[in-house]
């Protein structure tokens, strides 16, 4: 048994009442309260191993059983502080309907100072993926699990994306967080300065009908107003849409460092999001679809898009070894 995991342990403090739970709870539940306070709630020992794996601070740990104590990597959590509830207690702020038994409380984390899995990093390609308006707690976890299989860079998501700490985007994910970089709540003119400046920015169409993908502009509170090409003339010159070349998904478009840009299935693709595509010339991508099928989900598209746009990048980077190896024999 590890030296702190008995139930005599000075390190593991017993707690009944009910003050120190609810605010777990608002952890987890409230945006407001987890950016305020700096603070993530993990639940269950796979994310919490993840999370430690990579480097993040654990505060307190809650745990129901000590045998859910041996789970963890205990050195790990020297700074942190242990504290045993009961399963019931536990039960009644976790929204899982079989709690697991174990429940931490992270500082907030910072993609620029964890530490990813070796093993994860080495068949990385020069792709990275940018969220664009993604609501859904549960497609954008699917979204970030994607990227993290496709091998992708870094994730970015704008203003307006849910909050990629909520407890359903981190279930939906199964641990993609902390297999690549993920960078939240950036402005437009934030994006830039996290990709390469050779980057090429492409858009997912996930619509049957070029024409009928829904556009969207950001305003200052980070809340998007839809609008289509038949708006008056007046704001015509502001909200012209750029005009990018439409291409099917399986033809050649990932021939260097690529971005990708996804966006929510409600509001679509912001005007921002083509303005930078158009910038880097180039394309909107689109997925062929047998006819009645209107479109995909966010979470689709991305997956189909991602692993052609890493089949594409592997494919260049073989075709560059090859060249260099004939050169040199």
């Amino acid at each position: 048994m590890m030296p702190y995991g008995s139930p005599g342990s000075s390190r593991i403090r017993h707690f009944d009442q009910v003050r120190e739970l609810k605010k777990v709870a608002s952890v987890a539940r409230s945006r407001a309260f987890r950016d305020k306070e700096g603070k993530v709630l993990l639940e269950g020992s796979r994310l919490i191993c993840d999370a430690l794996s990579a480097g993040a601070a654990p505060q307190m740990l809650f745990f129901s059983a000590v045998e859910r104590l041996q789970e963890l990597p205990l050195d790990k959590l020297q700074q942190a502080k242990l504290i045993k509830v009961r399963y019931e207690d536990m039960k009644t702020w976790s929204d899982l309907v079989t709690p697991q038994g174990v429940i931490a409380i992270f500082s907030k984390l910072d993609a620029s100072r964890m530490v990813f899995p070796k093993d994860a990093r080495l068949q990385s390609v020069p792709l990275f993926l940018l969220c664009d308006n993604i609501r859904d707690a549960g497609n954008l976890g699917t979204i970030l699990r994607c990227a993290a299989a496709a091998g992708c860079d870094g994730v970015l998501l704008t203003k307006g994306c849910v909050d990629a700490w909520e407890p359903k985007v981190l279930r939906a994910a199964m641990g993609a967080h902390f297999r690549l970089p993920v960078f939240p709540n950036l402005d437009w003119d934030e994006i830039s300065k996290h990709l390469p400046k050779d980057v090429v920015v492409h858009v997912a169409d996930n619509s049957s009908s070029f024409l009928k993908a829904p556009v969207s502009r950001q305003t200052e509170n980070g809340t998007s107003d839809e609008y289509s090409e038949s708006d008056s003339d007046e704001e015509s010159d502001e909200l012209s849409l750029p005009c990018l070349k439409p291409q099917v998904y399986f033809e050649s478009w990932a021939q260097r460092s690529t971005a990708l840009v996804i966006g929510g299935e409600t509001h679509g693709l912001s005007l921002e999001a083509l303005r930078l595509a158009e910038e880097t010339e180039g394309k909107r991508l689109f997925v062929p679809m047998a006819p009645g099928v209107e479109s995909l989900s966010s979470a689709m598209a991305a997956s189909i898009l991602l692993f052609e746009g890493r089949r594409q990048l592997l494919q260049l980077l073989d075709k560059t070894r090859r060249r260099t190896r004939s050169k040199i024999f």
